[in-house]
């Protein structure tokens, strides 16, 4: 199985510092072991054992009847005590008391003659009661010389050989281990705050909108982020003012000459001398006048316009009467969509757009539906006609490209689509397309039903183009 480190930066920092933190405490633990508690057992199994060839000798050298009464009375029996089975499952926490344990007995087995054995005694109840606490059930049996005979003797464990203050360490260990991961967990989480401001900021910036500057009062790391994210914002609220400042001065300087243009022919050329001339170099002029609101309508796309609550099946009904005026009958398959916010004037353009190509590349089988799916509107403009396919126009979508079947339809540029991309982004929404079933195309847009933020001050005084 693969191991996948954690995604986000909050829980890879956070899984790093319970590492880090787990393995300090893991070499503290070992450095303990090895050379403060394992020099204090060993020390206390020499002393315990001094004791115990002590009291060997002692009961060794009394009269048989005086060493016999002494064995009584330390509880002395003939035969050895049963062999204590290792637990099948032992539990953590008794981990270190058999490791302490097992080293006492093991260090005192050495310090003493090969005659006088060691022997734990740990039987069911007495390890139920050192499972209670009750550590002073603990015995050792050793078996030592009384009367001349061996017998064994229960003493009592020595305070070294127990568990209980590596315990307590482990039990601190563990509560410092999970106050360091707590305390990095909030403080990381502190940093976090300014990076999820500025992902909120770039998806404003990326909806057309303009977010308040970012704080830049954090660390210097997250400061520098925040300065250079305002810097952009700041540079791109500028190259958009230039940009609206230009077209309206195109505008201006482009229509007036070609107004101009149009009545010096209307002028120069006395009614019925030259009619066709007439009409084709207004036909001329009205091609460049189109184009060049094309260019203006997708500089604009609707970002300095205001979003409000909106019925999106209303405007859809309005431009399917406005296009069956035209000669152009639609479908309407109106669905069950809430009030939203959207742009108005933007959606409408989108609509137009959209339908304006089902009805010049399409012409037949003309349909517009409106649904809900999940968070978001659905609208989809669908037609039967063959000349292009779904995969091409995702295509299409790009600024300036068309396809072959738009040579035979003059006045555009190869901008209507992605106007309706762009507006469909600027909503936070998408613009797919996909082939109908039973022949023909569908254009469906999505639109998010959560509320827009309305532009800044800055945006919505922009000039307009």
């Amino acid at each position: 199985m693969r191991f996948r480190l954690p995604r986000s930066l909050l829980s890879r920092n956070i899984a790093l510092l319970v590492a880090l933190v787990a393995l300090s405490q893991i070499c503290s633990l070992t450095v303990l072991l090895h050379f403060v508690q394992r020099p204090r057992i060993e020390r206390a199994s020499v002393i315990f054992a001094d004791y115990v060839k002590l009291l060997d000798a002692a009961l060794a050298s009394m009269p048989p009847d005086e060493g016999r009464a002494a064995a009584a009375r330390l509880d002395a029996r003939s035969a050895p005590p049963p062999q204590v089975a290792a637990e099948t499952h032992p539990r953590l926490i008794d981990f270190f008391r058999a490791w302490q344990r097992d080293m006492f007995v093991e260090a005192l087995q050495r310090n003493l003659p090969a005659d006088l054995l060691v022997r734990w005694d740990a039987s069911h109840d007495e390890i139920e009661r050192a499972a209670n606490g009750d550590t002073a059930q603990e015995r050792l049996w050793i078996r030592i010389h009384a009367a001349g005979k061996p017998v064994w003797i229960a003493l009592p464990m020595t305070a070294d050989a127990r568990a209980s203050g590596i315990t307590t360490a482990l039990w601190l260990c563990a509560a410092l281990a999970l106050l360091a991961a707590l305390t990095g967990y909030l403080l990381q989480r502190h940093i976090n705050l300014p990076l999820r401001k500025l992902a909120r900021a770039a998806r404003r910036v990326s909806a057309g909108e303009t977010p308040p500057p970012l704080p830049v009062d954090g660390p210097t790391e997250i400061a520098q982020v925040s300065r250079a994210f305002n810097q952009m914002t700041e540079a791109l609220q500028q190259a958009e003012a230039t940009r609206a400042l230009m077209l309206a001065g195109v505008s201006h300087d482009i229509r007036t000459p070609l107004t101009k243009l149009r009545l010096a022919i209307a002028m120069a050329l006395p009614r019925g001398s030259n009619d066709a001339l007439v009409a084709s170099s207004g036909s001329y002029l009205d091609q460049i006048d189109t184009i060049l609101q094309q260019f203006m309508d997708y500089a604009g796309s609707g970002e300095r316009e205001t979003p409000q609550p909106g019925d999106l099946n209303a405007l859809a009904g309005q431009l399917v009467a406005d296009f069956a005026g035209l000669g152009h009958e639609f479908e309407f398959e109106e669905g069950d969509l809430p009030m939203f916010e959207f742009r108005p004037i933007a959606v409408m353009r989108l609509l137009m757009n959209l339908m304006q190509n089902a009805a010049n590349y399409g012409r037949t089988g003309l349909s517009i539906r409106t649904w809900r799916d999940a968070s978001a509107a659905c609208v989809a403009i669908a037609d039967r006609g063959s000349g292009i396919r779904a995969a091409e126009l995702e295509r299409l979508k790009s600024p300036f490209s068309r396809g072959a079947n738009a040579r035979t339809h003059s006045g555009g540029s190869g901008l209507g689509l992605a106007i309706v991309d762009r507006i469909a982004r600027l909503h936070g929404g998408s613009l797919t397309f996909r082939d109908r079933e039973g022949g023909g195309l569908e254009a469906v847009v999505r639109l998010p039903l959560h509320p827009l933020s309305a532009g800044s001050d800055t945006a919505s005084q922009t000039p307009r183009a």
